[in-house]
C-alpha cells in the first residue's frame, strides 16, 4: 500500500459533524471513532478477543513506553506491533512527545530534540524527530505521529516558541520517514491562543499529510477553551483528511468534539475508571463500590449489549470489587470501552441520517458529566 492509499472518504456531514471512512493497510476505520489506549501493547485488563468484541476498530500504543520496555528492536524482531500484541486491526502510535514533555523535572529541550530520564530506572535517553520516526517505523503502526512539543496551554511565550519548534520538527519527521505503509500525521499546537492555532493549522495543512492531529488540549484548559480552539481549527483543516483530537475520551467530550468536526479520539479513561470501580451509564458515571449496589439485580446499563451487561448484575460486580478480584476491572473495562465505542457509532449513524443535532442535544441533556478533579 502506498501512502496515497490512506484515503479518507467523507460519507456525510451535518453542520460541522462528519462521518467518513479512513483506509489503512489493516482495514477500514469508520469515523468518528474512539480508540482504546494500549499503552504497553495491551489495553489494560482486556485480551485482544475481548477488545474486538467491544467493537474496537483502532487501538493506540505508546512510543515512549514501548521504546523503554521491551524496546523497539524487540518489537520489530517479533514482527511489529500487530503480530506482537495479536491485534489484526489498525494501530496508531503517538510520537512519545507528550510523555517526554510530562517529565518536566527530568527533561532538557534543545532545538535538536529532548534529553530525558526514564521513569523506570532513571537512565538517560534522547528523542529527536528522526529517532521518534525510526522507533515508530520499527513498531509498525498504521498511523504514526510527528514529534512535537506540547506546551502549557495558557503560557503564551512558551507556546510561541513551541509551535516554531514543532513545525521544524514536523519537517524533519517528514524527511526521516521511509515507510510508505504508514500514514504520518502532523500535530497542530498553540495552546488556547487562536492566532497561534491558526498559524499552526495553516502550516501543517499546507504539507499535504494524510491526516492532522490536534495536540495540547485536555491538558488543563477549560472545556469552553477546548471547544473554542476546535471551532477555530475546523475551517482551516483539510476537509478531505481525518482530524485526530489527542487524549480526549469522556462521553461529553466525544460528542462535543464530533459536533466540532473531530473524527478520531483516544483516551485511557474507560479502563482507568474501571480500575477504580467507575462505570459509564447514559445518565453519567456510577461507582460500583457503593453499598447501594450490593443487591442490585440490574446490569450496569440495561441498554448496553456488551458481554458484561448481557451476563452480570451490578450486585455481582460489586462483590468482585469488594473482594478485590481482578475480574472486576475486566468486566467494567469491557463495558466502559463498549459504551464509548457504541456512543460514537450512534453519533456516526445520526450524522448519516441527518439527525445528529437532535441526537447530540438529547445526549448532552441527559448525561451528567463529572468535572471535578478525581483521584484516578
Amino acid at each position: 500500500m502506498t501512502e496515497k492509499s490512506f484515503n479518507f472518504d467523507l460519507s456525510a456531514s451535518e453542520g460541522t459533524a462528519r462521518a467518513g471512512v479512513f483506509h489503512t493497510p489493516h482495514g477500514l476505520i469508520q469515523t468518528p471513532v474512539f480508540a482504546p489506549v494500549g499503552t504497553q501493547a495491551t489495553v489494560k485488563s482486556l485480551t485482544p478477543a475481548q477488545l474486538a468484541d467491544t467493537g474496537a476498530s483502532l487501538v493506540l500504543s505508546n512510543t515512549y513506553h514501548l521504546y523503554l520496555r521491551p524496546g523497539a528492536d524487540l518489537v520489530s524482531e517479533m514482527g511489529g506491533l500487530h503480530n506482537f500484541m495479536r491485534w489484526p486491526k489498525p494501530i496508531l502510535t503517538d510520537s512519545g512527545g507528550f510523555q517526554v514533555f510530562s517529565l518536566s523535572d527530568t527533561r532538557k529541550v534543545d532545538e535538536d530534540g529532548v534529553t530525558f530520564k526514564s521513569h523506570i530506572d532513571g537512565s538517560i535517553h534522547r528523542f529527536t524527530p528522526e529517532s521518534s520516526i525510526q522507533i515508530q517505523e520499527q513498531l509498525g503502526a498504521d498511523i504514526i505521529m510527528a514529534f512535537d512539543e506540547c506546551a502549557t496551554p495558557r503560557d503564551l511565550a512558551y507556546n510561541q516558541r513551541a509551535i516554531v519548534r514543532t513545525h521544524k520538527w514536523l519537517e524533519r519527521s517528514i524527511t526521516a520517514k521511509t515507510r510508505s505503509d504508514q500514514a504520518l500525521f502532523g500535530i497542530v499546537q498553540g495552546g488556547v491562543f487562536p492566532d497561534l492555532r491558526r498559524e499552526s493549522a495553516e502550516f501543517v495543512s499546507a504539507l499535504g499529510l494524510p491526516g492532522t492531529a490536534i495536540g495540547g488540549l485536555s491538558v488543563g484548559e477549560s472545556k469552553a477553551e477546548m471547544h473554542a480552539m476546535l471551532e477555530v481549527l475546523h475551517p482551516l483543516l483539510p476537509m478531505d483528511k481525518p482530524r485526530y483530537l489527542m487524549g480526549v475520551g469522556s462521553p461529553e467530550d466525544l460528542i462535543n468534539g464530533i459536533m466540532r468536526g473531530v473524527d478520531i479520539f483516544d483516551c485511557v479513561l474507560p479502563t482507568r475508571l474501571a480500575r477504580h470501580q467507575a462505570a459509564f451509564t447514559p445518565n453519567g458515571r456510577i461507582n460500583l463500590m457503593n453499598a447501594g449496589y450490593a443487591r442490585d439485580p440490574n446490569a450496569i446499563d440495561a441498554t448496553c449489549h456488551c458481554y458484561t451487561c448481557q451476563n452480570f448484575t451490578r450486585a455481582y460486580i460489586r462483590h468482585l470489587v469488594v473482594a478485590k478480584e481482578m475480574l472486576a476491572a475486566t468486566l467494567i473495562s469491557i463495558h466502559n470501552v463498549a459504551f464509548l465505542i457504541n456512543l460514537v457509532n450512534q453519533a456516526r449513524q445520526a450524522i448519516l441520517e441527518r439527525r445528529f443535532s437532535e441526537f447530540s442535544t438529547s445526549f448532552l441533556n441527559t448525561y451528567k458529566p463529572v468535572y471535578k478533579q478525581e483521584n484516578i
